[in-house]
């Protein structure tokens, strides 16, 4: 009877810790080799949505050292739909302030960041998405970079 319980306890755990998550689509990194990410060296993430009648918060997820030497960055996004079409947008995001503090998120010498690439979009139809992310700075390779992903959520 004890093994019933303890089964039972397992399965109740286990149900309430999956119906506890964000929804989150997909929220990855990838780990630039040697913190050099080169310009031939793009991050490619593929998302699947399932329901394009709902607007979406899309992230970049970006990781570097203290040793890196911008407060900025600037990236090329690609996005190609589920029917091969293809978009590209250079966009800058800010990673320090004016003073030169980070405002990433910092643990030891590592400095994490969500910056929000678009907010509240929606896609055209369901299907599988791909985005490109490419480093767009002078620097080739960009030093200091650890990781870099994507992360797509249900906007609230």
């Amino acid at each position: 009877m004890r093994m019933i319980v303890k089964c039972f306890l397992i399965i109740l755990t286990a149900l309430s810790v999956a119906s506890c998550s964000d929804n989150v689509i997909i929220d990855e990194y990838t780990t630039i080799s040697k913190d050099h990410w080169s310009y031939d060296k793009p991050i490619k993430n593929v998302v699947d949505i399932q329901d394009a009648s709902i607007p979406y918060n899309i992230y970049i997820n970006f990781r570097h050292t203290e040793e890196y030497k911008y407060s900025n960055i600037w990236l090329r996004i690609s996005q190609i739909t589920p029917n091969q079409k293809k978009t590209t947008a250079r966009e800058e995001f800010q990673l320090a302030l004016p003073d030169g503090k980070w405002i990433g998120k910092g643990s030891g010498n590592l400095y994490s960041y969500r910056l929000i690439y678009k907010e509240g979009f929606k896609f055209d139809t369901a299907g599988k998405y791909t985005f490109i992310i490419e480093q767009n700075m002078r620097d080739n390779p960009l030093k200091a970079v650890t990781d870099v992903g994507l992360r797509v959520e249900p906007a609230k």
